[in-house]
């Protein structure tokens, strides 16, 4: 609004001031500093028209500034109304976007709530199948442990049984079996733990969703109901700003839709894997089972076959205990002959030692010298024939010997084949589980 322009005053004629000249009488007292003081002070005194003009323009300025200041306070009056009204507008208008967003904030906690708690029970379902894998892979260290010993203790099978015979490839084909029923397992327990991970995850991420959607809500409602009224408003220039990092209505709801949609799909390949170990656990049971059973069959044909080729060899045992027992006694009879004919070898020795003892042409080599010379040739010719004879007889005994220890031997051998396939494979084969679908269920 333009200003009104200030009133001039009443121009008054100037007249010159007189032209008589005061003295002033100068005073003897010491100076002072007020005239320092009053220097920038006029000295001269004012005119009665510039009295006037200046009365005049103090009264119109004191006018003007009622007038403005009646003027501002009609516009503020109105400002006021106005911006009352507006204030009441933008806070209603705000308030119900707020009750819309917290109906929208509510849905989505809603669904969000139902996935978490459908993820979660489907996560201690495949826990409990995962379970059942790991009882299961337990099971297996059972039958395992006892085809480990069944081959370590046939590995102690003394030659000639030491052979690849049908139970060893029967033995054998049942630990590879075992070996790639626990391979897989492993791997199913892998891919189930995976798969837990995985719903965990993605559970997670929907509970932090969840979380964000009640403090949210929690927000929202403390919003919708704050008014003019309310203690605890207070002044935050700072807030009014929209920060870099926020998100739009569209990305808001899709990044709640794409959480549910994952836990969707994780939820379902979950399922499917429930499933999948349900028959990987019946299948390696019907495996196991058959190849037990065809363990079982090669043992009780080996044992009946070393049963039978152990009687054979017990009855040749027989016949040559029998002759190791004569050669014994014909061995005797041959050492108390060299003992006897040892004892004239040794008087006749004797007197040969004696008589070389003769001093100076005594030592002659009369009869009785060539006698006693001619019977320790005697005696050694019967001595070495009777030894050759022990020799023989010793050797024979030795042969019978030996044909003993290899028939106690191959007996032994038979024995021991029979003890660790019946008494130590059989017998440990007892501790087979059952089945092993069931084993999987025990606690």
């Amino acid at each position: 609004m333009a200003q009104p322009e200030e009133p001039h005053p009443p121009v008054v004629p100037s007249c010159p001031l007189p032209g008589e000249i005061c003295h002033v009488v100068r005073s003897e007292r010491p100076r002072s500093c007020c005239g320092m003081a009053m220097a920038g002070l006029r000295t001269a005194k004012y005119q009665l028209p510039e009295w006037h003009r200046r009365n005049a323009g103090v009264n119109y300025q004191a006018l003007a500034a009622g007038e403005e200041a009646e003027r501002g306070r009609a516009e503020a009056k109105r400002l006021a109304k106005q911006a009352a009204a507006g204030a009441q507008r933008a806070q209603q208008y705000s308030k119900a976007t707020l009750a819309q967003r917290l109906q929208d904030v509510q849905f989505w906690r809603t669904e969000l709530q139902k996935e978490i708690m459908e993820l979660d029970a489907e996560t201690n379902l495949l826990a409990a199948q995962k379970l059942r894998l790991e009882r299961a892979l337990d099971a297996t260290e059972v039958p395992y442990a006892v085809v480990v010993d069944n081959l370590e203790c046939r590995e102690r099978r003394q030659p000639p049984d030491l052979v690849a015979d049908q139970v060893e490839r029967q033995l054998l084909k049942e630990a590879d079996l075992i070996r790639d029923i626990r391979d897989l397992l492993k791997r199913t327990i892998i891919q189930a733990t995976t798969q837990i991970r995985s719903n965990r995850i993605q559970k997670e991420n929907c509970e932090l969703d969840w979380s964000d959607k009640v403090e949210t809500y929690h927000i929202d409602d403390k919003c919708v109901s704050y008014c003019n009224d309310s203690t605890n408003i207070q002044s935050h220039p700072s807030s009014v700003k929209f920060e870099e990092n926020a998100s739009t209505p569209k990305s808001w709801a899709q990044f709640s839709h794409d959480n549910i949609s994952s836990a969707e799909q994780e939820k379902l390949a979950s399922v499917q894997l429930r499933s999948l170990i349900n028959n990987v656990i019946h299948d390696a049971s019907e495996d196991l089972r058959m190849q037990r059973a065809a363990v079982a069959e090669a043992f009780d044909s080996h044992c009946r076959d070393l049963a039978e080729a152990k009687l054979h060899l017990e009855q040749h045992l027989e016949q040559i205990l029998k002759d190791i027992g004569e050669e014994e006694a014909n061995i005797v009879d041959l050492k108390k002959a060299i003992r006897d004919k040892e004892a004239y070898l040794k008087v006749a020795h004797t007197r040969l030692y004696d008589r070389s003892f003769r001093p100076n042409v005594e030592l002659c080599r009369d009869e009785p010298q060539f006698r006693l010379v001619s019977e320790v040739e005697e005696l050694t010719v019967f001595l070495e024939a009777l030894k050759r004879k022990l020799m023989e007889s010793e050797q024979n005994l030795k042969n019978l010997e030996e044909t003993r220890m290899k028939l106690e031997k191959e007996i032994a051998v038979k024995a021991n084949s029979i003890f660790i396939d019946r008494q130590k494979c059989m017998g440990y084969r007892l501790r087979y589980p059952v089945d092993l679908e069931v084993a999987s269920y025990k606690q």
